[in-house]
């Protein structure tokens, strides 16, 4: 019989197999790796909206910007359906006050209005009476969103500064700009010119039966400043309501300026 010899290179290759026992896991490993790398990367970042932060940009640019404000304002004015034609004279301070003298036939004063971020003080002159109240007061006439920064942009043309926010929805319309969005519960829509101004503000809460509307128009320069010199503005929180239709006649910026509010002690005050 003849021995068979073993197989030199099979006894080789095993030989060297086992000699090695992690080199066939690494060879795996690395291959694996290799292939993790060139894996592409996947996110669901949407991408950037490029119009609308450049729209946005660029109306934030054109918000009027100042110190002090003053106007003179031939003004309809209905509350609660009671109509009356008186002139409003304006005066605002940036962030701190609003102070108005509201004239009425030949001139004589009927009333004066100082407002500031936390309150709300009217003297009647026509009843010698006074009324003190927070802020909130004016939430018989409009919704909690509304501040007293919104009321200043307002008068000064602007938007509200709440309402230009980045997660807004910013649309082309026949070369003008619309913009909606939602506020506490408060629907909004902008209405934007080719200019970049504001031409009508637009706020609701179905729910809570409040609307406030704004229109702008007949844009006219004030010194280096261009605002509307007609503001309309309607107002209504359930059964009550209030409507201004403003034609501003003189305007001027950042003039030195006093807001006089010295009650009489007369005056009556009420609760």
């Amino acid at each position: 019989m003849v021995e068979r010899k073993p197989d030199t290179a099979t006894t080789v290759k095993d030989s060297a197999t086992l000699k090695n026992p992690v080199a066939t896991g690494t060879t795996t490993t690395s291959v694996a790796a290799s292939t993790a790398v060139s894996k592409p990367i996947v996110t669901n970042k949407a991408p950037l909206d490029t119009y609308k932060l450049d729209k946005l940009r660029a109306i934030r640019l054109k918000q009027v910007d100042f110190v002090t404000f003053s106007v003179k304002a031939q003004t309809k004015l209905r509350v609660d359906g009671s109509s009356d034609d008186v002139t409003f004279n304006v005066r605002i301070k940036k962030n701190q006050q609003i102070w108005v003298s509201i004239t009425a036939v030949l001139g004589v004063e009927a009333a004066r209005v100082l407002i500031t971020p936390d309150s709300i003080k009217v003297m009647n002159r026509l009843e010698s009476t006074y009324l003190k109240k927070p802020f909130s007061f004016i939430y018989q006439y409009t919704s909690k969103q509304i501040n007293y920064q919104t009321l200043e942009a307002l008068l000064i043309g602007n938007a509200i500064p709440n309402l230009l926010k980045d997660d807004t929805s910013v649309n082309p319309d026949n070369g003008n700009i619309v913009i909606n969005g939602e506020l506490q519960q408060l629907v909004y829509q902008l209405n934007i010119g080719a200019d970049l101004r504001v031409c009508r503000t637009a706020m609701s809460n179905g729910a809570a039966q409040q609307s406030l509307q704004v229109d702008n128009s007949a844009f006219i320069q004030a010194g280096t400043k261009v605002i509307p010199s007609k503001i309309n503005i309607d107002s209504k929180a359930g059964a009550k309501s209030v409507q201004a239709e403003l034609h501003y006649t003189k305007a001027e910026f950042d003039q030195t300026l006093t807001y006089p509010f010295s009650v009489p002690a007369r005056f009556s005050i009420v609760k």
